[in-house]
Formats: structure tokens, C-alpha cells, sequence
């Protein structure tokens, strides 16, 4: 049994980094094969996954905040409500409520 018959498994940054060197067309797709014992067909496949979900990275909405953005937040609406708890109660006691 041959390495070549085994399936192997390549990682989103192995892919993203094939295919980026073929848009780049600085290597030919036959040196690319060679260089990372890929067959040429994979690499266009990548290539073209590369290239059609391109726009899709510049239509989404931007990430979401991460968790010490929301736990920020959630700290300074706390000390709104404080803030305008304690102007209610002092008016309260003014207006002798």
C-alpha cells in the first residue's frame, strides 16, 4: 500500500496557503504539485474556493464583540441604573414623597 492511497487531512491554513500561491501565479500549478505533493486538480479546487467566497469576507457583518466588551458594558449600565437610582431617591426627598 502506497502513502499516495491514504487520505490525508490538510489544515484550513495549509489550503489558504496553497491556494493564495496560485492566485499569486508565481509558481506554475505543476511546481506548486511537486512542492507540496498535491495533486494540480486540488490546488485549482482550492484556488477557486479561495477566490468565489472572497466577496462573502467583505459582505458579513464585522465579528461579534468579544466578552470583555460585553461584561464592559454591562458594568457601566450598572452604574447608570446607580446613578439614576440615588437622582430618584434624592428627589423623592425633596419633593417630601
Amino acid at each position: 500500500m502506497s502513502n499516495k492511497s491514504i487520505r490525508r487531512k490538510h489544515t484550513a491554513e495549509f489550503k489558504a496557503k496553497v491556494a493564495l500561491e496560485a492566485i499569486s501565479e508565481r509558481s506554475t500549478l505543476s511546481e506548486l504539485s511537486k512542492r507540496y505533493d498535491i495533486h494540480p486538480n486540488q490546488i485549482v479546487q482550492w484556488k477557486k474556493s479561495l477566490t468565489d467566497n472572497t466577496v462573502r469576507l467583505f459582505q458579513e457583518s464585522p465579528p461579534s464583540k468579544g466578552k470583555d466588551d460585553r461584561d464592559s458594558l454591562i458594568e457601566s449600565l450598572y452604574r447608570e441604573v446607580g446613578s439614576l437610582t440615588m437622582d430618584i431617591n434624592f428627589l423623592k426627598k425633596k419633593l417630601n414623597l
